[in-house]
């Protein structure tokens, strides 16, 4: 392998929440030096990156990938396709299939799928109860034991809570990670919007914000319980966060992550009944938005990601309330997240320590930073650069993105997986 030395770049450091101009060198596949200014004399191939960034791959938590089950809307190579293009150079995927991933069986499928079609790095996690139902947890050992990263039931909450609490119990023993849905079932069935002027003038079925806050508490209480480590997949809601930052400060194994659509759209955005904006949780008022976000900032919320969920125009061409849930967002997650940036809310290292740093840190991973040793997994992009979004030029087989048609800044130009270019912009 050809050792490679970026120059002329914006190095975008998480770890360290600087921004400078400098260099990057890779040999074997793994970050050999750094610095700022020039660059020293080297044998390696050299990429100019013309003063545009260079940050750690994204690592996104909470990707579906349709098989198996439902290959229409995502396969493994188009959901990798679709990362490398967005500087998504890791996927740690979700249960949620059809079956589930629930068996070591299944899940060595899968890996197998992702191996031979995914340019980028895929990490499956596996279902925390038999067929996602809340009834008997699944063979976290053996599941385990088979590469499952991180244990989830998805948007199906445990609402058992003697079930939960042996489920996080055996996790603990275990030393593996629960991700869970913070959201009270009963309030939260059937809902399609938040609660307030906006669902109530267009008829919608809503739910309160206090549902994430309850199921919230209740996790926070079986985790005091069990002393489990354990990750809320999406914290949306400003009334969900004093708990959060009180279970951070009693010491619990905790951490919280958002989406990229909870971050840059609120309620309002649904217009007139436009389904692919329907996502879960709903999306919120723009004063839980505007919170989402400054707890991202300060670090209470840990974890950005893109919850990318396909689903094909038969699901989402419905009346609102019977649409299926959910977006595409692995090639949108960094122009989006830019959006913050440009707006001058978050700054690209509180950016990429969301996106990247914190994800790897939560997994166990050595990637996410710009360190020597650390794997060669970079992206390359432009935060400048204009364009408007045409969903039909997306790489996923499904391109339900709410972005569609709407005006965006910030273009990946290059990735790189173990220092292999596995993208390039045309």
């Amino acid at each position: 392998m050809t050792d490679q030395i970026f120059t002329n770049a914006r190095l975008i450091d998480p770890e360290a929440g600087t921004d400078t101009v400098g260099w990057l060198h890779v040999s074997e596949g793994r970050i050999a030096g750094l610095g700022e200014g020039v660059a020293p004399a080297t044998d390696a191939h050299v990429i100019d990156c013309g003063g545009q960034c260079l940050a750690p791959g994204i690592v996104d938590i909470g990707v579906k990938v349709c098989e198996p089950g439902e290959r229409h809307k995502e396969s493994y190579k188009s959901a990798g396709l679709a990362a490398a293009a967005g500087g998504v150079t890791t996927i740690v995927t979700r249960p949620d299939t059809l079956p589930a991933i629930d068996t070591p069986e299944t899940l060595e499928f899968a890996t197998r799928r992702a191996q031979a079609d995914a340019p980028v790095n895929v990490l499956p996690m596996a279902a925390l109860t038999k067929g996602r139902e809340g009834r008997e947890m699944t063979e976290i050992g053996f599941l385990q034991d088979a590469g499952a990263v991180a244990f989830t039931d998805c948007d199906h909450v445990v609402a058992n809570t003697k079930v939960f609490s042996r489920a996080l119990t055996y996790a603990k023993s275990c030393g593996v990670l629960v991700i869970a849905h913070p959201q009270e079932p009963g309030l939260s069935t059937g809902a399609a919007a938040t609660s307030g002027k906006f669902a109530a003038l267009y008829g919608l079925p809503a739910v309160s914000p206090m549902a994430e806050r309850m199921g919230l508490d209740r996790d926070i209480a079986l985790l005091e319980m069990t002393g489990a480590a354990y990750h809320a997949d999406q914290i949306t809601t400003a009334r969900a966060l004093p708990a959060l930052e009180r279970a951070k400060r009693n010491g619990l194994n905790i951490t919280a992550g958002t989406s990229i659509h909870h971050l840059t759209l609120n309620e309002l955005d649904v217009a007139d009944y436009r389904t692919f904006f329907k996502v879960k949780p709903p999306l919120r008022s723009e004063d839980d938005r505007q919170a989402v976000i400054e707890a991202v900032r300060t670090g209470l919320i840990d974890i950005i990601s893109s919850m990318h969920t396909p689903q094909d125009e038969e699901s989402k061409r419905l009346p609102f309330e019977e649409a299926a849930s959910g977006a595409v967002a692995l090639e949108t997650l960094l122009p989006a997240a830019l959006r913050l940036y440009h707006a001058e809310q978050l700054d690209l290292p509180t950016l990429f320590r969301a996106m990247a740093l914190n994800p790897a840190k939560r997994l166990g991973l050595e990637s996410g930073r710009l360190a020597e040793g650390a794997p060669a997994d970079l992206v390359l992009f432009d935060p400048d650069v204009p364009f408007v979004l045409d969903r039909f030029s997306l790489k996923s087989k499904s391109q339900n993105t709410p972005f569609d048609g709407q005006r965006m800044q910030g273009k990946v130009t290059a990735t790189y997986v173990a220092g292999q270019e596995v993208y390039r912009r045309p």
